[in-house]
């Protein structure tokens, strides 16, 4: 494969960016984006964001044999919206796949009338799948499951956020002892205020990775200015036995729009990530992201180069903190 490289980032985007376009469909589509991602079967499986021109979107699955080229669409295998469900009116959008004992749950934002909410799905076969109905009212979206329960219980990541709220919009981590009743709900990591790239608006990106160090998270921070908002990546590490526990959190974005596909679109400057693979040699990560609303790219890192890059820039709640004893020497 050949790669882009900036050494002023750490993830490489594909030479052959971008790797699912509209016109793959073949039909009255607008844009394909913001893929979820998973290894299944022997190949990779994306569970992209198709918009229709309809203005709704639906999910559909790509396949592929190597994660970069050749990919197969089947626009009717997925999650079409279901239009008679109240939470799934205006599309389904946005997709997280968590792998369990049972095969996989598939945590997604419906647009409701009432506005953006989070549902569940569970399928083991990415053809036939169980929807499990709302699990976080509006408004509400950027959700994952933790891959493993904690204490019996599992862990939820997601972001509410009051219309036209004045007081950000945060990541926020809930609890349930059966995915259908939740509590224990706290903020987990802050949207920053002022200057900093993350400030006001933040959400997850994949679900979190498990490290030898703890969870890896990558989310995104929206920041606004006078020609319109940026979205850009960065990190944050959780205990591995106690999601609650912040380790650290960058201080810098990671990775952000540059590309003529990343800043030109039906939303420009967006880079938008629902979906990564670890490879087999458990260093090389496959991050999966739309780009500007309209693309599907990807770009790959080092894990232990992000723990790296995380534990020598790293803040605490926005409090600087000493270099974690795990970095690399």
């Amino acid at each position: 494969m050949t790669y882009e490289v900036d050494p002023r980032e750490l993830f490489t985007r594909y030479e052959g960016n971008p790797i699912i376009e509209a016109s793959a469909f073949h039909s009255m589509v607008n844009a394909a984006f913001n893929p979820a991602a998973v290894s299944f079967e022997g190949q990779t499986l994306l569970l992209v964001r198709v918009e229709d021109r309809t203005g709704l979107s639906r999910l559909a699955v790509a396949t592929s044999d190597d994660g970069f080229t050749d990919w197969e669409v089947e626009l009717n295998r997925g999650i079409a919206p279901d239009l008679d469900r109240f939470e799934e009116q205006w599309g389904v959008e946005d997709p997280r796949i968590t792998r369990d004992d049972d095969g996989y749950l598939i945590v997604y934002t419906g647009y409701s009338p009432g506005g953006p909410l989070v549902c569940l799905a569970r399928t083991t076969d990415f053809r036939t799948f169980e929807r499990r109905g709302v699990i976080q009212a509006p408004e509400d979206k950027d959700a994952a499951l933790f891959p493993r329960k904690f204490g019996g219980r599992w862990a939820l990541i997601h972001r509410p956020a009051a219309r036209g709220s004045e007081h950000g919009a945060h990541i926020w981590l809930s609890w349930s002892p059966d995915l259908r009743h939740w509590g224990d709900s706290q903020i987990l990591l802050p949207a920053r205020r002022g200057a900093w790239w993350d400030a006001d608006k933040i959400g997850l990106g994949p679900p979190p990775l498990l490290t030898e160090h703890g969870w890896l998270l990558c989310y995104h921070g929206v920041r606004v200015t006078v020609s319109g908002s940026i979205y850009r990546l960065g990190l944050a590490l959780l205990d591995r036995e106690d999601p609650t526990v912040v380790i650290a959190r960058g201080n810098e974005w990671i990775f952000g729009p540059k590309t003529i596909y990343e800043r030109s679109g039906d939303v420009p400057d967006v880079v938008f990530p629902c979906g990564w693979i670890l490879d087999d040699d458990g260093d090389t990560i496959r991050m999966y992201y739309g780009a500007a609303d309209s693309v599907v790219c990807v770009a790959t890192a080092s894990v232990r180069q992000l723990i790296d890059h995380l534990s020598r820039h790293p803040t605490l709640q926005g409090s600087e903190v000493p270099r974690l004893d795990f970095a690399q020497e």
